[in-house]
């Protein structure tokens, strides 16, 4: 049997090229013109997918959308929107629609969208099985993170673009691979970017590629990521570090869904859901001027906030125990124990890093623990190494031949809390700490912390 799909349009040219389009996808179409014929229509039988433009004679679309999602909220339905007129689609995707596409439309835009719908349609989800795979991938029993796992699942569903705020070190990658991997696109590449580890003259070629002789060494035609995530997700992680100039680009990108390569004349249509995030406060880079205001309002669609590891200090024995696991494995050796008192230390300390922090500090008390159970001062936490060194001083036991060795730790933390808090960006964190990429280098070496 043929897939079901209603359309909603009071224009009959829209309707004739929205129906013959969905017959070549071996779709069996019912047409309508308004808003009372759709509901009849929808008690008479079950759909997998519906499209309705936005301005109807006895109503408009928002509110059908949000109507439909209150009645049938596994029914996928799309919008059509006027030309430009983005605040509505951006309205509609807020009201619940899972995608959108705009006049005149394309009809390979069209096309892709319908698939995706399909995919999303009653009978074809899937989802409450992956569900339960996500517990495993984001850990914790905290009700803050039972509630974040539900949303999750929900964003699968939806097309919106998603803004994944939070501090560094929280999972943000972590949550929007979930996202893209309980969807209907997990099928296809998920690709991620770090917006703040590109050079600001290569930020177009990256994300739109190239053709040959664009520029001084494109010596050929390269693609660019939002092709390789043609049909996936797109991840801009950082995305408040992109340059302004790119930012109008990006913006055009999204609502056209095409881009033109660098030195190219034609568009390419790409279909590809775009999740963003960063650490910084992306409102306050929009009132500071160096984030568009157009752009943001585009990409926070919807806004995830990831809880700080503060907030869910009673899941530190739980993901201890499993980055213990995980290191253990890596480096094949038995995993230790954590002592309670290690345990209670670790939930005292304020983890500005958070998750990454936790996981930074367990593996360094995996290199020093000389026994098979790690105690609290294995774990050399900031305040503890702290207390260590004004204790060594106390004793008169800081002798010149051990100078070296006391500059080389302060060294250590200075460049590990720069690299922590730019997510290991090494460019970024040379920036910070006002040295060179090439010293920096040379000092990470130095310090074994390759």
């Amino acid at each position: 049997m043929n897939p079901q799909a209603l359309v909603i349009d009071d224009e009959p040219d829209i309707l004739e090229l929205l129906s013959m389009t969905l017959s070549g996808m071996s779709i069996d179409c019912v047409t309508v013109e308004t808003l009372e014929q759709a509901n009849q229509a929808l008690r008479q039988q079950k759909f997998d997918f519906c499209l309705t433009d936005m301005r109807l004679p006895d109503g408009n679309g928002l509110d059908f959308v949000m109507s439909l999602r209150n009645v049938m909220p596994e029914l996928p339905v799309a919008v059509i929107t006027a030309h430009g007129n983005m605040d509505l689609a951006v309205q509609a995707l807020k009201s619940g629609a899972f995608d959108f596409v705009s006049k005149p439309i394309k009809l390979r835009v069209l096309r892709d969208l319908v698939a995706t719908a399909l995919k999303l349609s009653p009978q074809k989800t899937t989802l409450h099985t992956k569900e339960r795979r996500s517990r495993h991938r984001f850990l914790g029993e905290t009700s803050v993170v039972k509630s974040l796992r539900g949303k999750v699942t929900k964003l699968a569903r939806s097309q919106a673009p998603v803004y994944i705020s939070g501090e560094s070190g929280t999972g943000k990658e972590l949550v929007a691979r979930l996202i893209h991997e309980l969807g209907v696109r997990s099928e296809k590449p998920f690709v991620p970017i770090n917006c703040g580890a590109i050079p600001a003259d290569l930020v177009e070629s990256e994300l739109f590629g190239h053709k040959k002789g664009a520029f001084s060494g494109a010596i050929a035609d390269k693609e660019g990521l939002f092709q390789a995530a043609h049909g996936g997700t797109l991840f801009l992680d950082e995305v408040a570090d992109l340059p302004l100039m790119m930012q109008v680009k990006l913006l055009r990108a999204i609502q056209e869904k095409a881009i033109r390569p660098v030195g190219g004349n034609e568009e390419i249509t790409v279909d590809v859901r775009i999740l963003c995030a960063t650490h910084k406060n992306l409102a306050e880079s929009v009132r500071q001027g160096t984030f568009r205001e157009d752009l943001f309002y585009r990409l926070n669609v919807i806004e995830l906030q990831l809880p700080s590891l503060r907030e869910r200090v009673e899941d530190i024995p739980l993901l201890a125990e499993n980055i213990m696991e995980r290191l253990a494995a890596k480096n094949n050796i038995a995993k230790p124990s954590i002592s309670q008192e290690a345990i209670s230390a670790l939930q005292k300390y304020h983890f500005p890093g958070n998750v990454r922090e936790l996981e930074n500090v367990l593996e360094r008390a995996l290199t020093w623990v000389d026994s098979d159970e790690i105690q609290a001062s294995d774990l050399m936490l900031p305040a503890q190494r702290q207390l260590d060194n004004m204790q060594t001083q106390s004793q008169g036991l800081l002798i010149e031949d051990d100078l070296e060795s006391q500059l080389e730790e302060q060294e250590r933390q200075l460049i590990t809390q720069a690299l922590e808090s730019t997510r290991w960006n090494k460019t970024a964190a040379a920036k910070k700490l006002g040295i060179t990429f090439r010293a920096l280098r040379y000092k990470l070496k130095k310090l074994n912390l390759e």
